[in-house]
């Protein structure tokens, strides 16, 4: 792809590029520069199992779009995104202050190449606050303890976890690391989570997430809606519910309905 790192040029510190990871395949399909060849041969290999996974990626980057937007009229100006991947177009606090330059954003990620780009691509408005934040979702009371220093629990805070849920297989385990973000939030808040499943291509999306799993890490698993629904227990789920990521209030046009995907997504509150 034009634009990726130079194969012989020098990696960045502690980021091993023998294996293929999950923030740069997906930076890969997202037209990014921050990929390496191994990266690349892993994305056009599952891209060849299931050709639209280029399609799924963007779709749930529109799907981050929406759901912030979403959130900032309801009046959220706190947003915990965690997952961040390597910063992009519209990321969540250019979304969010476009519409209300007060918004405050905390991204979390563990990966040191994200790290490395986050802390020098993530940029805030005057009125408003991003912080970058170095840890892992499976310890979820040090993540919002980290996000304290910039973000208020006594008042609403949403959640994103997009493309990142499918990297914790084992569904109670899941349902756990979930509650327990939830437990430190105040009635009002949001989680949104985007999450493969083999709704619409079946057979496809399960090679491709098993060509994943054998060259690329970390794991991941696909779920189906009534799995995701448990994701979001004891939470409201927003209209139109559990759905493919390109038919969660999309944008009106005159060509009827989007195509759907296999990247579904939902959006919840806490009552």
């Amino acid at each position: 792809m034009d634009g990726a790192h130079d194969p012989d040029s020098p990696p960045t510190p502690e980021i091993d590029t023998s294996v293929s990871h999950s923030a740069r395949i997906w930076d890969y399909w997202l037209g990014g520069k921050e990929n390496y060849a191994v990266d690349r041969r892993l994305g056009d290999q599952i891209a060849e199992v299931l050709p639209d996974i280029v399609e799924q990626a963007r779709a749930d980057r529109l799907f981050l779009g929406r759901v912030v937007t979403y959130l900032v009229a309801q009046g959220i100006r706190q947003f915990l995104d965690i997952g961040t991947g390597l910063p992009t177009a519209d990321n969540t606090h250019e979304v969010a202050q476009r519409r209300a330059p007060d918004a405050r954003v905390v991204y979390v990620d563990n990966d040191p190449l994200v790290l490395t780009h986050a802390r020098a691509l993530l940029t805030s408005t005057p009125q408003g606050a991003t912080a970058y934040l170095d840890a892992d979702m499976y310890a979820p009371e040090a993540v919002v303890e980290g996000a304290r220093a910039t973000l208020d629990f006594t008042r609403p805070v949403a959640i994103t976890m997009l493309g990142v849920v499918w990297h914790i297989t084992d569904d109670a385990q899941a349902r756990d690391i979930i509650r327990r973000l939830m437990d430190q939030t105040v009635p009002g808040s949001y989680l949104a989570i985007a999450h493969p499943t083999l709704e619409v291509t079946g057979e496809k999306m399960a090679e491709a997430i098993r060509q994943w799993n054998r060259f690329g890490k970390p794991p991941g698993c696909h779920r189906d809606p009534a799995q995701l629904a448990g994701l979001f227990a004891g939470l409201e789920l927003v209209e139109p519910g559990i759905v493919s990521c390109t038919r969660w209030r999309p944008e009106n046009t005159s060509f009827g309905e989007p195509a759907a995907s296999d990247q579904y997504g939902g959006l919840a509150r806490k009552p």
